[in-house]
């Protein structure tokens, strides 16, 4: 195969795509609880205490993710003011650095090759990618740091090895004050088991290799450490145990209860690569291409990310934690590989390739068309009610197009899946919107509270709550959380009060002083004297 010049199919078409993705996103839907609410929430009471020391939420400690994050949300903020669209571009950004530094990994270990032009195309055509790619949450980060780290590597392994090891450590740092120590499961095994892909390098140099590893990993260590240790004694007993303890060794011992068996990312990880698993062309020719013998021996690149790859899905097997999102930052990995496979590819004769994305781009289609039908099949009709059937026509246009536009190089063919999939991606989002803004939209919810609070109103939270309404409201007093014990002594101590809840089915004959939908129930702001009169209201049964 013989790509375009880079002018081409270079940063500026990555970028492009990447843009549209991310500023459709932050048209189309709001911040959805309880994940993306409740970072953006902690970052908004940083901002409010002036303490970045130590995160906080709704008013206590929040030991559960590590600070930088929220500095980098709190950062823009100092130059922008507080938005949520800076909060909610922070991690797309990273992801859009993911793909220049995976381009960049790839020049590194294919010097010859243009695998580099294609690993971002295989990351920006995945549909799970591009999901996440417009999500506040941490695993795009992680995945920015894991290619730094690696990059780092190579460069020890090609001579470079004061910057490398710099890389390597900063990457383990930087990655823990990102979400703690799994940053170790992405980096480490290439690390230990670097002679199996880091060849041609004499005894000596290995032995330096392994004096110098544990230093490095000791100055990731120390990079963390200096916000741990303040911040530990800064924050509390509860709060330095949950840091030195949870957030490392705790996680570990409870995670081989194996909530989930060790099997379960094998039919995940397939799904997750959508569509080009199920593009003949991507998996004959990349498995053709990595089988074939050359004449310059082992190939290092190809077992870099083959210990990369099967290294965190072994580990992360192993634990009971799993989520699919644990996964991402070791796409690059299977991108890389494909890139390699590609590169190497023949030129394309037959038009029928994309038949199969075409498919799934069509079936897609029709689950749009018939939204309506398949509610009444389902048993929820006023959700599916809500889509707009005529976002059919997008996706059976994409697949048409898919199929019938003469496409001759394979180059034209990967461009042409990314920005269909990309596109998939969009106006699957679009067509989701009302149903989105119906059943998670919690800005009303928010917006009343806020006055609330403004009039003096003491505010509780009837269960679990995860500071849903801090940011969206811009609250500036912690939402107290109450239950079933302890909702009669909240009320003698707040005669001027509300509770909001959340509920299956309302009680006869009561009335609410605001109400939403939320997931399948209802969100219930109830006044005080309401509920002191009768206790069992909020409650999610109540009847």
């Amino acid at each position: 195969m013989r790509l375009k010049e880079a002018t081409t199919y270079g940063p500026w078409l990555w970028g492009v795509l990447w843009a549209v993705l991310v500023l459709a996103s932050l048209y189309d839907r709001p911040l959805l609880p309880v994940d993306e609410t409740r970072y953006v929430s902690v970052a908004w009471e940083m901002w409010l205490r002036g303490d970045f020391l130590v995160p906080h939420l709704n008013g206590a400690p929040y030991s559960h993710k590590p600070p930088l994050l929220f500095w980098m949300i709190n950062a823009g903020w100092a130059v922008v003011g507080v938005t949520d669209w800076w909060a909610r571009l922070v991690a797309p950004l990273f992801g859009f650095g993911s793909l220049l530094l995976a381009a960049a990994l790839a020049r590194r270990l294919w010097p010859a090759s243009q695998a580099w032009l294609i690993a971002p195309l295989f990351l920006l055509g995945s549909f799970y990618w591009d999901l996440f790619t417009t999500v506040t949450m941490f695993d795009l980060i992680m995945c920015f740091w894991t290619l730094t780290g690696l990059i780092g590597l190579v460069d020890v392994w090609q001579g470079k090895p004061l910057r490398g090891w710099c890389l390597y450590a900063l990457a383990i740092g930087l990655g823990v004050l990102s979400k703690g120590p799994a940053i170790l499961v992405y980096l480490l095994p290439s690390a230990i088991f670097a002679p199996l892909w880091a060849v041609s390098r004499p005894g000596s140099f290995w032995r330096h290799w392994y004096l110098i590893l544990p230093v490095a990993i000791l100055g990731g260590a120390a990079i963390a450490l200096t916000w741990a240790i303040p911040a530990g004694f800064a924050g509390g007993d509860a709060y330095r145990n949950a840091i030195f303890w949870g957030q490392s060794a705790g996680r570990m011992v409870d995670s081989f209860a194996h909530q989930q068996p060790v099997w379960w990312y094998l039919p995940v990880i397939p799904a997750l690569l959508l569509p080009w698993v199920i593009w003949p062309t991507f998996l004959v020719r990349t498995w053709r291409a990595i089988q074939s013998r050359t004449n310059t021996g082992p190939n290092p690149g190809l077992r870099l990310t083959a210990i990369w790859g099967f290294g965190t899905v072994i580990i992360f097997s192993m634990i009971s934690g799993k989520q699919p999102h644990y996964m991402l930052p070791m796409f690059p990995a299977i991108a890389l590989a494909a890139a390699y496979g590609l590169s190497r590819a023949p030129a394309l004769s037959s038009r029928w390739d994309l038949l199969p994305p075409a498919l799934i781009t069509a079936a897609l289609g029709a689950v749009l068309l018939f939204a309506p039908e398949i509610g009444l099949v389902t048993g929820h009709p006023e959700v599916t009610l809500l889509i707009s059937r005529w976002w059919s026509v997008i996706l059976f246009a994409a697949a048409l197009w898919l199929v019938f536009r003469p496409l001759r190089e394979l180059s034209a063919r990967l461009v042409t899946l990314t920005s269909t999939s990309v596109l998939v991606v969009i106006v699957l989002q679009f067509a989701a919107r009302p149903v989105v803004q119906e059943l998670y939209g919690v800005q009303s919810v928010a917006d009343y509270v806020a006055g609330a609070q403004a009039q003096g109103y003491a505010v509780a939270n009837y269960g679990k709550y995860h500071g849903q309404y801090n940011f969206l409201g811009r609250l500036r007093q912690p939402v107290s959380e109450i239950g079933d014990e302890t909702v009669s002594d909240w009320l003698e101590t707040h005669p001027k009060s509300i509770i909001v809840s959340y509920q299956k089915t309302l009680p006869a004959e009561t009335a609410p002083i605001f109400t939403t939908r939320f997931r399948s129930g209802t969100l219930v702001i109830w006044d005080g004297e309401d509920v002191k009169r009768n206790p069992h209201l909020p409650r999610r049964d109540a009847n």
